[in-house]
């Protein structure tokens, strides 16, 4: 199953919003080492392999990457943050990072 660029697109903006963070660009690139990017002024980098993950593994790369927006770390905060938005984070990351 893949996804398209738009609909990757798509899934940020409705993210965003819904996150309440601000996403300045989206860019798509190949990434060597990891599936996204962004820096504290909302440019965000997503790697071109996520068009070919599951929908649901993609989600939880955008969701990690909009929360970065709000907490720079990966604390308490940010997971709680994580589990408000996907309570099954965890399980999706573990499927992420089985993948690598």
């Amino acid at each position: 199953m893949s996804t398209n660029k738009a609909d990757l697109k798509g899934a940020v903006w409705q993210w965003a919003e819904r996150i309440g963070v601000k996403v300045r660009e989206i860019h798509l690139r190949q990434m060597q080492r990891k599936w996204a990017s962004i820096s504290t002024n909302g440019r965000l980098t997503l790697n071109t392999d996520l068009l070919n993950l599951p929908e649901t593994l993609t989600e939880f790369v955008i969701v990690h990457e909009l929360v970065h927006l709000l907490v720079p770390n990966h604390g308490k905060l940010f997971k709680g943050y994580m589990s408000a938005y996907l309570p099954d984070w965890e399980e999706r990351q573990n499927r992420l990072k089985s993948l690598l």
